[in-house]
């Protein structure tokens, strides 16, 4: 699993790409790729959880996506994640 954690700030720019982007997450989420996304409590950012283990396929992903280039949003990591108690 991959865990992709952004930082927000209050620039309005990337409101403006939030629906297409919300589209584009439901349709990684159709496709198997993408298990969980939503934002923090406190919109500072945003945590997203992929069902792969290869990094190379998540930024690809992302890289379709112009939201994560919009001013106003920042990739802070995109690290590997393994669940030792639960599930997701």
């Amino acid at each position: 699993m991959i865990a992709v954690i952004l930082s927000f700030t209050d620039d309005p720019a990337r409101l403006e790409l939030r629906p297409r982007h919300r589209e584009l997450l439901g349709e990684m989420h159709e496709q198997g790729l993408l298990v969980a996304a939503g934002p923090f409590a406190d919109q500072s950012g945003a945590l997203l959880l992929f069902e792969t283990d290869d990094v190379a396929e998540v930024k690809t992903a992302l890289a379709r996506d112009p939201y994560y280039g919009a001013p106003g949003v920042q990739i802070v990591t995109i690290q590997p994640w393994t669940v030792v108690t639960g599930a997701v």
